[in-house]
């Protein structure tokens, strides 16, 4: 075959080396060719589209990656499950990608959608936001904290048991954002006799760390013992850090995230919904908050929490966040199993409150969604409802705060 019939296509790859197996991409893409095993997140080169819908929600960066190799010697999905680390241009048959790209060829019978160049629109965070560090830290160069304190935070005989982790970074500089997250690799190796991944945990404390002046944060875990379908799972990482003890070191990768982040100007205000542990960001946003105001820094802006569980015993944070006052944040809790009584949802707290949702989507506020995959149609559905009261156009309210870096979303 001579060079001119060569069709070179650019093959849409994972790093397995910082991806944290979050799901966010198969979710995202609209094609399915995104799938997983216990291990790699993988892209059928036959299915992908380049359509990039599934670059900007990625955490860590590990989705935006590419080789440009012959279309039929593309990398299996059998060869990227067995990947430890993504290969090198040299590994793909390229020199360089910048002359790699220049070689591609049409040809009659290649995908124009696998050729077609990636320029997806990314996910902005707040236009005041402190820029965050990200991806200090990889599987490779892991650096190791100090659990500080292990409390439990639902209630003796809850059905759920979650935790509020502290993990001391010692003079090691490990500088994190409200909103980000952190990865940890449990020790030991999988069924495979492979090093586990890390899997990510949101940040529950502040920049200034959760003890402020100390450097450290906070976590909000919940021991994994069952599938969605109920069946026993003993998730490892989860039941790994519920079981540390103050003392134990722990190997942490990271921090990721660079859109969910919360507003610097003090008069913007935060409409936060959540459920179980998506409380972790919302913590931190709420904390940063009060200790602005407890120093005396003028904070204007409105604080609004929309938050679920199936009970209060398992509400994380639910006997401080009764002390905050309501001059400071409006807290709107919901339950959705508690005995003699009607089941309540976030959405049906918002609904509740329609009038108050539609006057802060009409001003400088930033909106936050973190907890389970299944809260996100229903609170959508609720505040396309409190629009439609107020006489706003729910689509076209939506569109302006994804374009001004208003509308964050972190859902599993």
């Amino acid at each position: 075959m001579s060079v001119s019939e060569v069709v070179l296509i650019k093959q849409h790859l994972i790093d397995p080396e910082v991806c944290i197996r979050c799901n966010t991409c198969e979710e995202t893409c609209p094609v399915d060719a995104i799938t997983h095993d216990d291990r790699n997140y993988v892209v059928n080169a036959e299915v992908c589209n380049a359509c990039g819908a599934c670059l900007s929600p990625c955490p860590t960066g590990s989705i935006d990656h590419w080789r440009v190799v012959a279309r039929d010697k593309v990398f299996s999905l059998a060869e990227q499950f067995g990947w430890d680390e993504l290969p090198t241009i040299e590994q793909a048959g390229a020199t360089t990608a910048d002359d790699s790209l220049a070689t591609l060829v049409g040809g009659d019978d290649a995908p124009s959608q696998l050729n077609a160049a990636v320029s997806p629109a990314s996910t902005q965070a707040p236009h005041s936001a402190a820029t965050p560090q990200t991806n200090l830290h990889g599987v490779k160069n892991p650096i190791i904290a100090t659990v500080a304190g292990n409390l439990r935070l639902s209630a003796e005989g809850a059905s759920g048991d979650v935790r509020h982790i502290v993990l001391d970074f010692g003079s090691l500089p490990f500088p994190v954002l409200e909103g980000q997250s952190i990865g940890i690799i449990a020790p030991g190796t999988d069924a495979n006799g492979r090093a586990h991944h890390p899997r990510m945990y949101s940040v529950a404390s502040p920049r200034t760390g959760e003890r402020e002046g100390y450097n450290n944060l906070s976590l909000t875990v919940k021991r994994v013992t069952e599938s969605d379908a109920g069946e026993p799972i003993p998730g490892v990482c989860s039941n790994y850090v519920c079981d540390l003890h103050k003392g134990d070191t722990v190997q942490v990768t990271g921090p990721f995230g660079t859109s969910f982040l919360m507003p610097n100007h003090a008069g913007s205000n935060l409409l936060m919904v959540c459920t179980g542990t998506g409380s972790a960001p919302m913590r931190a946003m709420t904390e940063q908050r009060r200790r602005l105001r407890a120093a005396g820094q003028p904070v204007p802006g409105r604080l609004t929490l929309f938050f679920g569980a199936r009970s209060p015993g398992e509400l994380p944070y639910f006997g401080p966040l009764t002390k905050l006052p309501p001059d400071f944040i409006d807290t709107r809790l919901a339950f959705s199993r508690v005995p003699n009584q009607p089941r309540e949802y976030v959405q049906d707290r918002m609904r509740q409150r329609a009038a108050d949702v539609a006057e802060l989507l009409r001003g400088d506020t930033f909106v936050y969604l973190c907890g389970l995959k299944g809260m996100e149609i229903g609170v959508l559905e609720a505040l396309r409802d409190a629009c439609a009261s107020a006489g706003m156009d729910w689509p076209s309210v939506h569109q302006r705060l994804v374009d001004e870096g208003r509308f964050h979303v972190e859902t599993y």
